[in-house]
């Protein structure tokens, strides 16, 4: 085997006991036994963190650019690439002048979360414009010309990458990528929700231009969802200084997982939608975010993968929601557009079901997770353990009725007793005060297929948040989180 199985204990504290004093081989966690550090083949990523790291974007935070005065901004040519081919980055510099891009690793590296791959040579930028909205689908499409062109050193590692632009003055903006593996299958995937992350960009945030799946601007500058976008570009900076929606809850998880020293690659929502990656590669993917924009090619490839045996962790929340078609930008370069009309009539359903929720389609995504999106979380709140006998929270110390401090947060998935679900076990009940009004339940859930495949859908946006944020840490999370991913990628057995 090529290091399928290969996992490394968390020695995590729990329970009055860390999981390193269980000894070198613990059946819950997995391992590698530490005194034969040299017995095994070492993973890429693994690897790579053993390099020293440093923050990828200053601690100090540098000067940040806004979406009106757009000191410096970017966008990358593709939303991932694998070693040894090309990514261009297309920049606009506000007023004109002198700039860098330097390409930073997103991981653990003992605590420094990233580290710098490369930095470009000295470039010249120029203001570039905003382009007017496509009439019929408030897209906008940049178009902006080639600033610098990478190509990616075979030698890099599978992962979430930052190009970090920086101006002569000081201005600072940003764009995530992802390094793929195309030949290396590793135990767990761990996909990157862009759709979710473009259809949310409101990019130019300026009150007057920018648009989104969700708003546009009112002719006095206040957003409304009856001006949104009904389709959406990657050819457009991610508005402000480049962060996407939600990007720090994807984030968290990497640098978790990376931290336990977990074997895994790196994909896009895009690459399960073109067929890039196949699921019958891994034991498991990982949807880590947010992730609620899925084509039905997304859907289809991640099924066909669970029917072969592929595992699935959801450690988000409201996943698979708003069915989305994929279409080639107006050069025909593949995979630019999102399209989601989100009411009828759809303009393009000709070419495929319309772009509503899946709930719409009469495909719930309860019939795929076990629970599905109920409301959002007004105030954090804690997570209440329900079946603490069960697998999932082994070793945590739970007992039914624990309160887990503001793990139910930003958004939240329940059961819907009208709706198919796959027989499963749910794992908590916790009531929480909607945006929309009232009280609602949240529910995280998993199920296992006749494969033996596992199912997890943690139903809260706080999750990730608990595995790796300065405040938000939780062990019993940390825990139930590894029994998850242990028990997806399988046993570990020496020599494999």
């Amino acid at each position: 085997m090529d290091g399928l199985r290969r996992r490394t204990a968390l020695g995590l504290l729990v329970g009055g006991a860390s999981a390193a004093a269980l000894g070198p081989f613990d059946p819950v966690l997995g391992g590698r036994p530490d005194d034969s550090p040299t017995r095994w083949p070492v993973p890429p990523v693994e690897r790579e963190n053993r390099a020293a790291g440093q923050p990828w974007w200053p601690e100090q935070g540098g000067r940040a650019a806004d979406d009106r005065r757009r000191q410096i901004q970017g966008y990358a040519s593709t939303t991932s690439v694998a070693p040894g081919e090309e990514i261009d980055f297309h920049v606009a510099v506000n007023p004109g002048g002198r700039f860098r891009i330097s390409v930073h690793r997103i991981g653990w590296y003992d605590g420094a979360g990233a580290r710098t791959m490369l930095t470009s040579p000295e470039l010249r930028g120029v203001p570039q414009p905003v382009p007017a909205a496509d009439p019929d689908t408030g897209v906008l499409d940049c178009r902006w010309p080639v600033s610098w062109r990478l190509s990616v050193p075979h030698g890099w590692a599978s992962g979430l990458y930052q190009a970090v632009f920086t101006s002569a003055g000081g201005w600072r903006a940003c764009t995530p990528f992802v390094v793929r593996d195309d030949r290396r299958p590793a135990a767990l995937c761990v996909v990157l929700p862009v759709t979710t992350w473009q259809a949310y960009n409101q990019w130019p945030h300026d009150r007057r231009v920018g648009k989104s799946l969700y708003n546009g601007y009112r002719a006095d500058g206040r957003r409304d969802p009856a001006l949104r976008a009904r389709a959406v570009s990657f050819d457009r900076p991610y508005s402000g200084a480049g962060l996407p929606t939600h990007f720090d809850r994807d984030e968290a998880a990497i640098r978790w997982l990376e931290r336990n020293l977990y074997d895994v690659s790196y994909a896009t929502s895009l690459d399960l939608h073109s067929g890039r990656e196949d699921p019958a590669r891994y034991r498991g993917l990982v949807f880590c975010g947010h992730d609620e924009y899925w084509s039905a090619e997304m859907r289809r490839a991640t099924e066909v993968g669970l029917d072969g045996g592929t595992s699935l962790a959801f450690l988000g929340a409201n996943s698979v929601y708003w069915h989305t078609r994929v279409r080639a930008a107006a050069d025909g370069r593949p995979e630019r557009v999102v399209e989601c009309a989100k009411t009828l009539p759809d303009p393009g359903a000709g070419t495929g079901d319309p772009t509503v929720t899946w709930r719409d389609l009469d495909r719930p995504e309860q019939a795929l997770l076990g629970v599905q999106y109920n409301g959002i979380v007004l105030t954090p709140q804690p997570l209440v353990v329900r079946a603490a006998d069960h697998w999932v929270w082994a070793g945590t110390g739970v007992a039914d009725g624990d309160r887990i401090p503001g793990v139910v947060a930003g958004e939240a998935d329940g059961l819907h007793a009208a709706l198919p679900r796959p027989a499963g076990t749910t794992l908590s009940s916790s009531p929480y005060p909607a945006r929309q009004g009232g009280r609602r339940l949240q529910s995280s859930h998993v199920h296992e297929t006749a494969r033996g495949a596992v199912v997890f859908a943690s139903g809260t946006l706080g999750w990730t948040l608990a595995l790796d944020r300065q405040g938000h840490r939780d062990p019993r999370i940390e825990r139930a989180t590894a029994n998850v991913l242990n028990r997806m990628a399988g046993p570990f057995s020496p020599g494999s």
